[in-house]
């Protein structure tokens, strides 16, 4: 005599990702339910929201080149990096001076890749490739604006550091918005308390500033450079940062594979039907 078959396993709907564009994701999952009553309209009203904060940085960045371009900044950044020099502090340059190579192409890599490693090792296997992809299309792209416009360096003042490339926009300003910008992100999306999650960004911003401050305070960058690399940074970051999460709520319906980011699990065997030891 066997026993009885099993009961169906019940499967439940993949929870939603958390994170701080969680309400914005559950309100667009909603919404496109309602309206079209499609899953994969809710998961591109998502990506569609990380495009237009993107699209929108883009179009700032635009009208900031163009005003650059016509040179209608110039008395602008001129009249900033005059009143630095004027101001300068032994102390606070060589501590500047510090900071910025935390925007070197170096330095955010290994920190990305470190990073990467850690989710890697965490079953993240999504969000690290998310982030290297970031890093490395923000390093890319600024190399592309860079050759586009072939702003020369400021020479107001002795420089404070040593730079090989043009000016507009700012390698390091966008470098650490980008990548900083993501690890933050990614690094909240781990952190159980609110309070946990609003440190990690107060730091992220505060290297993020500093890194761009320094830019302008050691002389090699105008301030616009500096917003322009900002701005391309940011709109990078939250472009791929949506994409994770649309990501993310896809591979909640394969949580059990242990392929994607944020999933703890491996796939479980069926359960067996063998009989048990006949009675005798």
């Amino acid at each position: 005599m066997t026993d009885p078959a099993p009961p169906a396993e019940r499967r439940t709907p993949p929870p939603l990702p958390t994170g701080p564009l969680r309400p914005v994701l559950v309100g667009a999952m909603r919404l496109a339910r309602a309206r079209f009553h499609d899953l994969r309209a809710a998961i591109g009203l998502v990506v569609l929201a990380g495009a237009a904060l993107a699209a929108l940085l883009g179009v700032t960045f635009a009208w900031v080149a163009h005003r650059v371009r016509a040179g209608s900044t110039q008395a602008f950044d001129e009249g900033v990096l005059r009143w630095v020099a004027a101001h300068r502090i032994p102390w606070l340059e060589s501590t500047l001076l510090e900071l910025t190579f935390l925007g070197t192409g170096t330095v955010v890599v290994t920190i990305a890749g470190v990073a990467a490693l850690f989710l890697t090792l965490t079953r993240q296997r999504t969000a690290a490739a998310l982030l290297l992809w970031s890093t490395l299309g923000a390093i890319l792209l600024n190399n592309v604006l860079k050759a586009a416009f072939v702003r020369p360096r400021p020479e107001l003042f002795t420089w404070g550091t040593h730079v090989r490339t043009t000016s507009f926009p700012s390698g390091h300003a966008m470098s650490a918005a980008a990548i900083y910008g993501t690890v933050a992100f990614l690094a909240a999306r781990l952190a159980p308390q609110r309070r946990t999650r609003i440190a990690i960004y107060a730091v992220a911003a505060v290297l993020i500033v500093l890194v761009a401050a320094s830019r302008v305070y050691l002389g090699v960058h105008y301030p616009t450079d500096v917003a322009a690399g900002l701005l391309v940074g940011f709109a990078w970051a939250a472009f791929c940062t949506a994409a994770l999460e649309a990501g993310q709520f896809l591979g909640g319906r394969r949580r059990r594979t242990g392929d994607d980011g944020g999933e703890t699990g491996e796939r479980q065997p069926a359960a067996s039907t063998r009989s048990n030891t006949r009675s005798k």
